[in-house]
């Protein structure tokens, strides 16, 4: 099998050694495609990476009415081109994963792409590369499932729709599928750190259309 992303949860202690390597992908121009998310940080100081999924059918590619974003022959999906963004944010409310960002300053949509340039090569994506713990592994399923105790889950429910990704789950369970009750990957609400949810100050040309903007998508 070809070669793909393993996220454990875990095995993720939130150092975000993975959030500083991802700005430093060539093709993400300085910003992070990464997020350290908190489980239930009232409970629990329990944190996983949430990276792009990469669906088999991925629902922001279909909802883009101007074809901007393009999947690879190896199903990894790109971050939306330039030259076609029209700042819609469909891609960025359609995602069942809450995935893809709205950038702000550049007029455009951008997503983990499993640093692209580095994978197509043969490379590990930056945020595999420096994880210390495995947390976020890189490779071919027959090499990565045997080493881990985890059952590697790609099909996730979200009610009555069936999303299958690129990505696995490396999760504690029997199931073959990971039922979703509310929003985020688990039951309830992903809740990022107060720093990376700041409201950007430059505007889009969108934000002059509408009274009110929800910008937890945005960088």
């Amino acid at each position: 099998m070809e070669e793909t992303m393993f996220i454990d949860p875990q095995r993720c202690i939130g150092c975000r050694s993975c959030v500083a390597a991802c700005r430093e992908c060539g093709t993400h121009k300085g910003y992070s495609m990464i997020y350290v998310d908190y489980l239930d940080r009232a409970e629990t100081t329990a944190t996983m990476p949430t990276v792009c999924m990469h669906c088999t059918e991925p629902t922001c590619a279909l909802v883009c009415p101007a074809d901007a974003i393009k999947m690879s022959e190896e199903g990894i999906v790109m971050s939306a081109l330039k030259p076609r963004c029209l700042d819609c944010r469909n891609c960025v409310n359609a995602c069942p994963f809450g995935v893809p960002k709205y950038n702000t300053e550049m007029h455009l949509q951008m997503k983990c792409d499993m640093c692209y340039d580095r994978s197509s090569e043969g490379l590990m994506p930056m945020c595999a590369s420096v994880c210390p713990t495995g947390a976020i592994a890189f490779g071919k399923y027959e090499q990565i499932v045997p080493l881990r105790r985890t059952k590697p889950v790609n099909v996730h429910v979200f009610g009555n729709q069936h999303v299958e990704t690129k990505v696995y789950l490396m999760l504690p369970t029997d199931a073959d599928a990971v039922e979703v009750d509310g929003c985020g990957v688990f039951e309830g609400m992903l809740q990022r750190p107060a720093e990376e949810r700041q409201t950007p100050t430059v505007e889009s040309w969108i934000d002059t259309q509408v009274e009110h903007s929800d910008k937890s998508n945005e960088f």
